[in-house]
């Protein structure tokens, strides 16, 4: 397969980078990072003289920050390499309703099951990884580690098994495991509700 940076994944990818950089070094406003992370209502916390607690305007930009250049990258590969084929088969306006779907029930899920602060793209990449698996269910991706090649059903499957794992021990605090899977499942419903799975 030819690939092929379509339109909505490059300017989703152009956006979480520029929002990235722009709030962790180019904007001069303490503080300015509370617009860019999902705080549950009804938490507050103080930094530097600073309240966080939840505004409306965190449902759509916390998706478009993370928390770190490692979160972003992963984040962006992930989008690079799945969201052209997602986006290829259901067109840029379903591709782009699939994507802030999936960011907002993960989101969703996170805070319901494990209250706290939620930032970053992954429930959003996961419902793109969980969509491609439910439309390609037997394409071979490449694991980064081991590199070994694996059918697509099967590693949303695994990434679906570990994320609720993971939620529900407690293992790898930090990262937000139910938003992973809350994604994921959200990309399924979308694709067989739009009638769009096993296309090869």
């Amino acid at each position: 397969m030819m690939h092929r940076v379509t339109d909505v994944v490059k300017n989703l990818m152009i956006i979480n980078v520029i929002v990235f950089f722009a709030v962790r070094y180019l904007i001069p406003v303490p503080g300015i990072d509370r617009f860019f992370m999902l705080v549950n209502p009804g938490l507050e916390f103080a930094d530097g003289g600073i309240i966080y607690k939840f505004e409306p305007i965190q449902i759509i930009t916390h998706m478009f920050m993370h928390g770190d250049e490692k979160h972003l990258l992963f984040n962006m590969l992930g989008l690079y390499f799945l969201g052209p084929y997602v986006e290829s088969s259901l067109g840029p306006k379903r591709f782009l309703i699939l994507y802030l779907s999936c960011g907002f029930v993960a989101s969703l899920a996170q805070m319901i099951l494990s209250p706290g602060i939620i930032v970053g793209a992954s429930g959003a990449v996961y419902g793109v990884l969980a969509a491609f698996a439910t439309m390609y269910p037997n394409l071979q991706l490449m694991l980064l580690f081991p590199p070994i090649p694996i059918k697509a059903k099967y590693m949303a499957m695994g990434l679906i098994i570990i994320g609720l794992f993971s939620g529900f021990t407690g293992f790898q605090q930090g990262i937000g495991h139910f938003a992973h899977v809350g994604g994921a499942i959200m990309g399924i419903v979308m694709i067989l509700h739009w009638k769009m799975a096993n296309l090869r």
